[in-house]
């Protein structure tokens, strides 16, 4: 689960050296599902700001994402779904 999250690969591409992709999954939806989780970062919070290791500091990311240079100037009318964005409208205005 960790090489998976680390990486920011699909679930499919952990290695076989971890065993199965989908027995991995199944723990990972459980652990998740029964709160095992949330118990172990409890737990690593209080162990760390216990030792004084923990900031308590919040950041908030404030990246703005821009669109392509090129679809910036598509028309949104009719022809392209009018005001509601989508994939298909796009691929139809081409």
């Amino acid at each position: 689960m960790a090489w998976k999250y680390r990486t920011g690969a699909p679930w499919r591409d952990v290695p076989d050296r971890f065993g199965k992709w989908n027995s991995i999954y199944k723990r990972f939806a459980r652990w998740a599902e029964d709160g095992t989780w949330e118990k172990l970062l409890t737990e690593v919070q209080k162990q760390s700001d216990a030792a004084g290791k923990l900031d308590w500091v919040v950041s908030i990311d404030s990246t703005i994402a821009r669109v392509h240079q090129h679809g910036a100037t598509l028309r949104r009318d009719a022809d392209t779904g009018g005001s509601v964005e989508s994939q298909e409208s796009v691929e139809r205005a081409r």
